[in-house]
């Protein structure tokens, strides 16, 4: 008669021990059905599901504690019936998904928060596995990053109630916490478009323009309107275009010297480049800035607004066609298309009302630091950690950067 038990085993990691263990169970030719190990700060455990013959079962597991006991490890067996296997073998066919927590130190009540949504909605943790690298002590708490993956199997009845959950706790204990389908294309997107504007750069560049030009105030007003999706793109574009009018070209030169990447910018374009992404700014800002930055950061693609300029001033006119939020949809679709991979495989980053029709095509959209009607309408937010977070949404860790 077979039997199916579960060995654990905990204690010092140490090399050898996971070859010293299946060598015994190799000697009665025991078949393995699961294995799964980790260390946590030099602790290991080490757990295997097997299969053995009735006969000699007992010798080998009483070999098995012996060695674990020379290894200076616990060792605990725990037998399986059939029906338990059983089931265990029906769950594989669940849904999986990947629920990320991101913040600048993770605590205890964040994974405990967590976790108990996860379980209301019937969802059952198989993995958690750190993404982020170690936390040395000392470090400043506004520039720590810490991730942590949770790997869930089953379907919510109610996914919209499920995410609506995770945005309040993300917002009630400053975290981010992201929540996507556990399928092929998660390692595998191929293109990333972004924002420009508050999001690639920590400004609004027609609101600097505007203050060169005197017209900080009005200009500024009217882009807040538009962020929050209260005023059309095209039309508060074209009024904020003509209150430019007469602006010296060489103010662009000035505000173009200053502008400064966002938070982990730098290091997620190269680590997208390293990695063979194409990459694209999509923006509703302007192409002369936007151009910057390609050369700066090695960008593939660029579509921006132009700025019409004539004896060295701004004419305040408006060129079509005006990238707003549609044309943005319509160039991640032609970028797709050209690069020959489907939209599943793209990501789309961006923080205000006019990205959210291609933030909500793209395989993974991303709302980052965004105002709260583009969080909520998003698939996904990041709004604690810098831009290079999104590694940790493709599942890298830093450890591979």
């Amino acid at each position: 008669m077979k039997e199916i038990v579960l060995i654990n085993i905990t204690g010092p990691d140490r090399p050898g021990l996971t070859a010293a263990i299946t060598g015994i169970l190799a000697r009665e030719n025991v078949k393995i059905l699961d294995i799964g190990q980790a260390v946590i700060h030099d602790t290991l455990s080490f757990g295997i599901l097997v299969e053995m013959a009735g006969e000699g079962s007992s010798d080998v597991l009483k070999d098995v504690l012996f060695r674990g006991y020379e290894l200076d490890q616990q060792v605990r067996f725990t037998p399986v019936s059939p029906e338990e296997y059983g089931r265990w073998v029906t769950g594989q066919g669940k849904p999986r998904h990947i629920v990320t927590l991101l913040a600048r130190r993770i605590t205890a009540e964040h994974i405990a928060r967590v976790s108990a949504i996860t379980a209301r909605y019937q969802l059952n943790i198989d993995h958690i596995d750190r993404l982020s690298g170690r936390i040395p002590e000392g470090l400043p708490a506004d520039q720590g990053k810490g991730c942590i993956e949770f790997s869930v199997r089953g379907e919510p009845a109610d996914p919209a109630a499920l995410r609506a959950d995770f945005l309040a706790i993300a917002q009630e204990l400053n975290v981010d916490i992201a929540f996507q389908q556990d399928s092929i294309f998660r390692r595998n997107r191929r293109l990333v478009v972004f924002d420009m504007d508050s999001t690639l750069i920590d400004a609004e560049v027609i609101d600097e323009l505007a203050k060169a030009a005197g017209v900080g105030e009005q200009v500024a007003a009217i882009t807040e309107r538009a962020m929050r999706g209260e005023l059309d793109f095209k039309a508060s574009f074209r009024e904020r275009m003509a209150l430019l009018k007469g602006l010296p070209v060489t103010v662009l030169e000035e505000i173009g010297q200053s502008l400064r990447l966002t938070e982990g910018a730098e290091t997620l374009i190269a680590q997208l480049r390293r990695l063979g992404y194409k990459t694209a700014i999509l923006s509703g800002g302007f192409a002369y800035f936007a151009e910057q930055l390609q050369r700066r950061l090695g960008i593939d693609y660029v579509y921006a607004n132009a700025l019409p300029v004539v004896d060295g001033l701004v004419t305040g006119e408006v060129q079509e066609p005006i990238v707003d939020g549609q044309r943005k949809a319509d160039l991640l679709r032609e970028l797709a298309q050209r690069e020959g991979i489907s939209l599943e495989q793209t990501i789309a980053v961006g923080d205000g009302a006019n990205d959210l029709p291609m933030l909500a095509i793209a395989g993974l959209g991303v709302a980052f630091r965004a105002k709260p009607l583009v969080k909520q309408s998003a698939k996904q937010a990041i709004s604690t950690l810098g831009l290079d977070g999104i590694l940790y949404l493709m599942g890298f860790r830093d450890r591979e950067g």
